[in-house]
């Protein structure tokens, strides 16, 4: 068994992130970076699977050359290999679901495994678009994965309740924040991760072709703060909801 889990560079979620004055895109200078946390619990279960089953784990990252030093933490958790797809653009979720599927393709997994979302643009479409072009079975907002045989059987979070649906193999799974807990890497794996090789290829090579299907028009970082009133009454707090716009 093959296990691809596709990841992605995203600034510290812990910072505090700034658009630029034209409004143009976030801010880079001086953020750090990390693997999307929802992509490192893929990566985690991807590594349970690995022990329980004896699969090969593969991590993809598409972005820039700087992306490397997020996939070498992927390798010092204890994947087998990890793929750099490079690219200097900003790519739609559309678009990175089209470069995944020449890489599936390419790597031929029996399973995706996958962040339910990015949490910078928070878009949960690349996962969907994916199975979509593969025409693969998928399974969204996984919090448990069980492989028997040809089939995976999954447990996925929705608004009523916890749903149990099986899919048949090569199949698609998005992952959810309860599926697991990700290890931490050890400093010495980190420094043996240092000196592994990350197989490299840029857009082009893979033979892919531009489709953008949505622009960005503009970034606006939002004020957090926020206005308190004391009232008196139920009543007053009555007439200032109906009367007066306070969200």
């Amino acid at each position: 068994m093959k296990i691809l889990v596709p990841t992605k560079r995203v600034p510290d979620p812990d910072q505090r992130i700034r658009a630029l004055s034209d409004g143009s895109t976030v801010d880079t200078s001086g953020l750090s970076f990390v693997v999307n946390p929802f992509d490192l619990i893929a990566t985690e279960e991807a590594l349970r699977l690995q022990a329980e089953e004896g699969a090969e784990v593969v991590t993809v990252g598409i972005g820039c050359p700087e992306m490397e030093k997020e996939l070498r933490m992927t390798l010092a958790m204890g994947v087998d290999r990890t793929l750099l797809i490079e690219t200097q653009q900003t790519l739609d979720p559309w678009n990175v679901a089209k470069a995944l599927q020449l890489v599936v393709e390419n790597e031929k997994p029996d399973l995706i495994l996958m962040g339910k979302q990015a949490v910078d643009d928070d878009s949960n479409q690349v996962g969907q678009f994916l199975a979509a072009l593969l025409d693969w079975p998928q399974a969204t907002f996984a919090s448990q994965v069980r492989i028997e045989g040809s089939q995976a059987h999954i447990e996925r979070e929705t608004d009523g309740g916890i749903e149990s649906i099986v899919v048949n193999l090569p199949a698609l799974v998005t992952v959810d924040l309860r599926l697991n807990e990700p290890r931490y890497a050890s400093m010495p794996q980190i420094m043996k991760a240092k000196r592994r090789p990350v197989e490299q290829q840029s857009l082009e090579e893979l033979g892919w072709k531009s489709d953008p299907r949505c622009e960005i028009l503009e970034v606006e970082v939002l004020s957090s703060k926020r206005t308190c009133r004391t009232l008196s009454s139920v009543d007053e707090l009555v007439q200032v909801l109906r009367r007066e716009q306070v969200w």
